[in-house]
């Protein structure tokens, strides 16, 4: 039998912590990060980490495991995502995976390999970030650009194939095209539930640019400073959103007002990339906020949900 797993995905700001937190009381699970910037240590405010009072009643897994300084990319991730998984399925709990790197999440619902060209750390990281920052279009032109022949047949959107075919081509002079290299398809290795979150466009923009203001009085500014000390211009945790512009100010290149309203326009346009990269993924039973009085109602429609789901397929 299939082992079984949770998965709680949607853009940022949505609730995604606070419905695993009660999924996970409500079955005695154990809760796995897929936040690709909560990885890191110290950077707590800045990537809304769960909090230490939480992480006490809950066990959470793939959080603070790398320092500032250190490069981390999705293969590295997935490994030790799966490790998680057979360990917590091992105690005969339910594994919950939660968060909105997109990349990350497919690289354990998609059948994502990467054992025929050995990935380059940073130039994967690199073009994760183009897909992140700049969006799919970009990078879909880079491809196109190496090798038309692989771009006509890979959608722009197929963000993960992408990057393997520029990575593939990077790295060893060849067209991916040319190599036969296995990379997509859902992976029905594990019984997956997935739960999306959405809520009014406006409505989610008002709440994420609550957030950052939030994060500024909480002592935002302080940990960037730290974080500034402990790492350099080509460490990858100094690319998030919200750190990014924080050390553009810190360098002087733009205003406080400026950095603020950087901070609260590029976390929009990311929920809004977070949103199309997981609308492509048809499993995914897709919760709108808008449709419910109060979160909590959302939370008990979850549950029923998730119990009928295990008690149907156990």
């Amino acid at each position: 039998m299939k082992k079984k797993c949770i998965v709680i995905v949607g853009p940022t700001g949505v609730g995604k912590t606070s419905l695993s937190i009660f999924l996970a009381k409500s079955l005695n699970s154990e809760i796995i990060s897929a936040d690709s910037m909560q990885i890191y240590k110290y950077m707590d405010i800045g990537t809304a980490k769960v909090e230490p009072k939480y992480q006490k009643e809950i066990k959470h897994h793939l959080i603070d495991i790398v320092e500032p300084n250190e490069n981390f990319n999705v293969e590295q991730f997935q490994s030790l995502c799966i490790d998680k998984i057979e360990e917590i399925s091992a105690k005969n709990k339910i594994p919950i995976i939660v968060g909105g790197t997109g990349l990350y999440i497919n690289s354990i619902t998609h059948k994502l390999e990467f054992n025929t060209v050995k990935s380059d750390e940073k130039l994967r990281y690199e073009l994760e970030n183009i897909a992140e920052s700049q969006g799919n279009q970009k990078l879909h032109k880079m491809l196109e650009d190496i090798d038309p022949e692989s771009a006509s047949k890979i959608h722009k959107n197929n963000v993960r194939r992408v990057i393997r075919a520029i990575e593939v081509y990077k790295l060893t002079g060849h067209k991916f095209s040319e190599i036969n290299d296995k990379f997509d398809h859902y992976n029905d290795d594990y019984d997956f539930y997935i739960i999306g979150l959405n809520d009014d466009r406006e409505i989610l923009y008002k709440r994420i640019n609550q957030r950052v203001d939030e994060m500024i009085d909480k002592g935002f500014m302080a940990e960037c400073k730290y974080i500034y000390e402990l790492t350099d211009e080509n460490s990858q945790s100094i690319q998030a959103i919200g750190y990014r512009e924080a050390f553009m100010y810190l360098n002087n290149e733009i205003s406080f007002k400026d950095m603020i309203s950087l901070m609260k326009k590029n976390s929009r346009k990311y929920a809004k990339r977070q949103l199309t990269w997981f609308r492509q993924d048809e499993r995914i039973h897709w919760m709108n906020l808008e449709d419910f009085n109060k979160f909590e109602n959302i939370e008990q429609i979850c549950l029923g949900n998730v119990k009928e789901w295990l008690y149907d397929k156990r």
